[in-house]
């Protein structure tokens, strides 16, 4: 029996790490890969202040040590001082995957003018993928709604484990062989 594909989730708030309110964004991705996803998968989760170095750490340690083929985090990812989030995420990656961002913005921008504010990133740390979503849990599903489709063929890529959907649900795309 194989593995279940160990996925990475890291809620970055400074409020919800010091306790005074829970992590729903945390919980929405679960949910949504819940939703997605048919193949076994473990979360990883994590929960972190807003501070560059303790987000690089923890995306270090999800990905070399826990063995996470996606870390997708949450928060700190908008225009404010402490938002640190892409720039944690570029200082561990080996290379930058911009299109996501891309296209989760213009997602976005369907439903708010203030997504052009969002600052979402991904990119390739050794055979992992890390993913930065917004920190709204509808703003989550919108952004993995768009997007998702290209994560288990990306995995596949990097040689990680077979990510299967629910295609009821969201239809990963993989080029006819």
């Amino acid at each position: 029996m194989t593995q279940p594909a160990r996925i990475g989730i890291l809620t970055v708030s400074d409020r919800a790490s010091a306790g005074i309110y829970e992590d729903i964004s945390g919980k929405a991705i679960e949910s949504t890969l819940n939703d997605y996803l048919t193949s076994p998968w473990q979360p990883v989760y994590r929960l972190v202040a807003d501070e560059q170095d303790l987000i690089e750490d923890t995306l270090c340690q999800l990905v070399d040590d826990e063995g996470c083929c996606l870390v997708i985090t949450t928060g700190g990812t908008g225009p404010a001082r402490r938002d640190v989030t892409p720039e944690a995420t570029e200082a561990v990656c080996d290379r930058m995957m911009p299109g996501f961002g891309e296209l989760m913005r213009m997602e976005s921008l369907k439903y708010v003018p203030t997504a052009i504010l969002s600052r979402q990133t991904a990119g390739l740390r050794g055979s992992a993928l890390i993913l930065n979503l917004p920190g709204k849990p509808k703003a989550i599903r919108q952004c993995l709604d768009a997007v998702f489709p290209a994560i288990p063929y990306c995995i596949d890529l990097m040689e990680g484990p077979y990510l299967e959907c629910n295609a009821d649900i969201i239809k990963a795309f993989r080029p006819a062989s």
